[in-house]
């Protein structure tokens, strides 16, 4: 049953299939004349973001009224939390509305799986929450690369993620993710973005993972990189000496991957910082599959809503 989604810790690799499976069954429909199914026709999806979106919060939506889904969006700013009702008040009388899916993005970690936790009837799907996880974004990422790898995806690739992987909810549900699936990852950065211990940690399985801190020999041989964006607003300290220093030892360009991956393809979770972990040229150069991520986005994300409207039904052809 496949009804909340807090997370790919836990999930099973048949799971994770399944909801990869999905996605692809509802790539077809964006490609239609009238982009629209009844699947959850007469279903009520509310989204609760405290933190900006664009990409997340509008595919989301997208992905809710292509599947014939009521549409809610509640702002914090918005709601009555600004009035100093707790969140969880707030969530039991979205409940009590009848809202069979709740979507939502939170800047504590931790938030989605305490509120699926103690929901009875609303699913709870995760847009992000503090530094902890942002599972659609792991699956989005997982599609784009098994369609542009085929079969060499389980289990094949060499991946490596460079950049705040330390603040990043992005990389985790990533390891997570692509290492359950058996594709070796490097964590490229500089030490004080790396997180201490995570080659020991065996929830993300550390004999799949390297840690560099040196981009060419993070990168070299590899199938894909994935850049992070610098998390500049989770960050409480000072993390690099500046931004022009990190972007000369780890911004990707073309002339790094021309010698050091000649053959790998560009990922990246968005909004990109032009110039600073990648460059211009490459965001949206042939080896970008970044526009593919977001048109992908949109089918993992009714996937997701479909399964956890209805309780983890397959999805019919």
């Amino acid at each position: 049953m496949l009804r909340h989604l807090t997370g790919i810790e836990g999930l099973t690799k048949e799971v994770l299939n399944l909801y990869l499976d999905s996605s692809q069954s509802f790539v077809e429909v964006s490609a239609r004349d009238i982009k629209k199914v009844p699947s959850l026709r007469g279903r009520t999806v509310l989204a609760l973001f405290s933190e900006p979106s664009t990409r997340t919060r509008t595919s989301f939506e997208i992905a809710a009224k292509r599947l014939s889904a009521d549409w809610v969006n509640v702002g914090v700013s918005e709601s009555s939390l600004v009035k100093g009702e707790t969140l969880w008040d707030t969530v039991q009388t979205i409940e009590a509305m009848a809202v069979d899916v709740l979507i939502v993005r939170h800047k504590e970690s931790g938030c989605a799986k305490y509120l699926a936790q103690r929901l009875k009837q609303t699913a709870v799907v995760n847009a992000g929450d503090g530094t902890h996880e942002h599972p659609t974004q792991a699956l989005l990422d997982c599609l784009t690369l098994r369609q542009h790898f085929g079969d060499k995806f389980n289990g094949g690739l060499n991946i490596a993620i460079v950049g705040d992987i330390l603040h990043s909810r992005v990389a985790r549900s990533n390891i997570y993710a692509l290492s359950l699936l058996g594709n070796k990852i490097r964590l490229v950065g500089p030490p004080t973005l790396l997180p201490k211990g995570i080659l020991n940690a065996s929830a993300f399985g550390g004999e799949n993972i390297s840690c560099h801190h040196n981009l060419r020999e993070g990168i070299k041989g590899v199938d894909a990189v994935i850049c992070l964006r610098m998390q500049l607003e989770r960050q409480e300290g000072f993390y690099v000496p500046s931004l022009r220093e990190y972007t000369m030892n780890f911004g990707v360009n073309e002339t790094i991957l021309r010698e050091c991956a000649p053959d790998a393809v560009i990922l990246h979770p968005g909004p990109i910082n032009r110039g600073v972990e990648v460059s211009s040229d490459l965001a949206y150069g042939e080896r970008s599959l970044v526009n593919k991520q977001v048109t992908n986005g949109v089918a993992v994300r009714m996937a997701v809503l479909f399964h956890a409207a209805t309780g983890g039904r397959r999805v019919e052809s």
